[in-house]
Order: structure tokens, then C-alpha cells, then sequence
């Protein structure tokens, strides 16, 4: 894959996306950012920078225009919270992502799907960006699928799940995940690898696990953002009988972040999200002084008054008024 190639990121106007896209431009890579609503990325201070498209991937017709001449698409968009039935939009959109690119002759894909062990039980959530990762896998079209689990960052859903959770509850009562396995990723490790996964050389198509160096529950997660943050330890008493669905209503409760994105969140806790293949760094070189660690991860978020910070927020509130309740 040529490093002057053009690649088109859908889901610019969102967390991931709108991060991605200066990072792209950095690595000398041409960028057209897909929006439905292109006056979205008017205040990006990157948007003289990019060729702008508007499409929906809802939308097949939309998508004809937006995918010409495209070397690499990035499929950053998922409809959780958005959509009363978010697995089937889901289904559909990549099914039209496949028959887009298929026409416009692109050459390679690059997703950003979920960790989950193999052969659980996954959740909605999970089970629905497990389905998109194989339909692009399947279409013949080279494809890179990056499984990231938590992405820490000032701004991502599920980070800002810890932080609000964390600063608001002195004292908690948690389902029994909170003793389940995680391996966070820090937001610029994320950005380096799906930076990387445009040009990398693949030889076929499938899933790369990316994770931080740190491996912890949940419940540790919590307890070292706390002490990052200047905060005494959390009292955690964990209650078995805690449902997702009184779970997602406790988090709606404490966090902005609405029901209809909450519940699938948290139903993701369910199982272990940690990596399976660590073979990732023989494609993606890693960045240069290695991976950030969960706590520094966690300081920069904290300290973070750039555009991540200001973007990601925007995106959530967003994500909060656009979701049902």
C-alpha cells in the first residue's frame, strides 16, 4: 500500500475519527472525511487540511461519490445508542461498506472492533463488531480489524464510564464484573496503530488484538484512577444479582452517559476483554518509547486541555442528546 494514499474515514465527526484524521495527514496520507452532516467538521481546525464527503452509511446511494478513488476506507461508525435496533443498522451498513468499496475499487479496510475471549457468550455489543469484523473479512476486499478494549482518553464513552463512576461514588455497589479482567489502550496508542494499519503490509485478511501493557480488573481500574486523581480509595461491595439492565440505569444515573448507550457498555463487561494474539507488533511496529501505561494513560487524560479533550466531550454530549432514552 502506497504511503500517498487516499483514505476515507467515516465517522469523522466522532471520538475516534475526528482524532484520526490529523494523524493520517501527519503520516503523509491524503484524507477524505465522510460525514452526514459535513457543517459538523467546520470547527475542526483540521477540515482546510481534508476533502469533505457527505454520506450515510445507511444509505447506499450516499456512498457511490464518497468511496471514488478511495485507496483505504476506515469504518469508525457504529449506530450504539443511536438506533432502537443498532445490530441490524449495523449488519446492514457494513453489507453497504462491502459493495461500495467492491464498486470503487478499494483496496484495503481497517475497523476498530471490540476484545472479547473466544468462544464466550458475547454481548449485543460485542457480538454485533465480532459480525462487522467478519462481513468485511468475507468481502474479499484486503481487511485489517484492529480488537482494542478500553480506550482511555478524556472523551471516550467508555473512560468517562470510570471517570464519572469513580468521582461521583465514594462508596458503590457493583455487579460481579467489577472482578473481571480488562486491558485498557490508551487513546494515542489506538491512533498509532490504526495510522499504521493503512500502510502495513498484511498477508491476508483477519483480526490483530491491541492492547496497553496493563492487565486489571475492573475494580483496579477504578481504584488507580482515584489515586491518580487525587482521590481516596473506593469502597466497592459487589452485589451478584445486579442485572445489566439495573446496571445500566445505576451508570445512566451517575454518568451523562445516556441509557441507550450505557446498557450495551455495560453488558460488554460481562466477560474478560483482554488480548488473545500479540502478534500485532510484527505488522505495526509499536510507537516509539513503547505503550503507554494504564496510569499514565490515566494523567493525561486527566491533564489533557487539547482537542482530544474538548472534542471527545462534544461528541459524547452529541451522543447523549442523539440517543433514545
Amino acid at each position: 500500500m502506497s504511503d500517498n494514499s487516499r483514505c476515507l474515514v467515516t465517522g469523522a465527526t466522532g471520538y475516534i475519527g475526528g482524532l484520526l484524521v490529523p494523524q493520517l495527514l501527519d503520516a503523509g496520507l491524503r484524507v477524505r472525511a465522510l460525514a452526514r452532516n459535513p457543517d459538523k467538521l467546520a470547527p475542526r481546525p483540521w477540515r482546510s487540511d481534508v476533502e469533505v464527503a457527505r454520506g450515510d452509511l445507511t444509505q447506499p446511494d450516499s456512498l457511490i461519490e464518497a468511496f471514488d478513488g478511495v485507496d483505504v476506507v476506515y469504518y469508525l461508525v457504529h449506530s450504539m445508542g443511536t438506533s432502537k435496533d443498532f445490530v441490524a443498522e449495523e449488519r446492514q451498513s457494513a453489507h453497504n461498506v462491502v459493495e461500495a468499496a467492491k464498486k470503487a475499487g478499494v483496496r484495503r479496510l481497517v475497523y476498530l472492533s471490540g476484545l472479547h475471549p473466544e468462544g464466550a457468550e458475547l454481548s449485543r455489543h460485542l457480538a454485533s463488531r465480532t459480525e462487522v469484523g467478519e462481513i468485511l473479512i468475507d468481502s474479499g476486499i484486503e481487511t485489517v480489524v484492529l480488537q482494542a478494549g478500553i480506550v482511555i482518553g478524556s472523551g471516550s464513552a467508555s473512560f468517562e464510564m470510570i471517570r464519572h463512576l469513580t468521582d461521583r461514588l465514594p462508596a458503590m455497589t457493583t455487579p460481579k464484573w467489577v472482578h473481571n479482567k480488562i486491558q485498557p489502550i490508551s487513546i494515542g496508542d489506538v491512533l498509532h496503530y490504526l495510522t499504521g494499519a493503512a500502510t502495513a503490509h498484511v498477508d491476508s485478511s483477519r483480526t490483530w488484538d491491541v492492547g496497553g501493557p496493563d492487565v486489571m480488573s475492573y475494580g483496579d481500574a477504578m481504584q488507580t484512577y482515584a489515586d491518580v486523581a487525587g482521590l481516596r480509595r473506593r469502597l466497592i461491595v459487589v452485589l451478584p444479582f445486579l442485572t445489566p439492565t439495573i446496571a445500566s440505569w445505576w451508570v445512566g444515573l451517575v454518568t451523562p452517559i445516556p441509557s441507550g448507550l450505557a446498557r450495551p457498555l455495560v453488558e460488554s463487561l460481562e466477560c474478560d476483554a483482554v488480548m488473545a494474539n500479540h502478534d500485532i507488533d510484527g505488522v505495526i511496529a509499536p510507537p516509539d518509547g513503547g505503550l503507554t501505561g494504564y496510569r499514565e494513560a490515566v494523567a493525561a487524560a486527566l491533564t489533557d486541555d487539547g482537542t482530544a479533550s474538548t472534542d471527545g466531550r462534544r461528541h459524547l454530549l452529541r451522543f447523549s442528546s442523539a440517543a433514545p432514552q
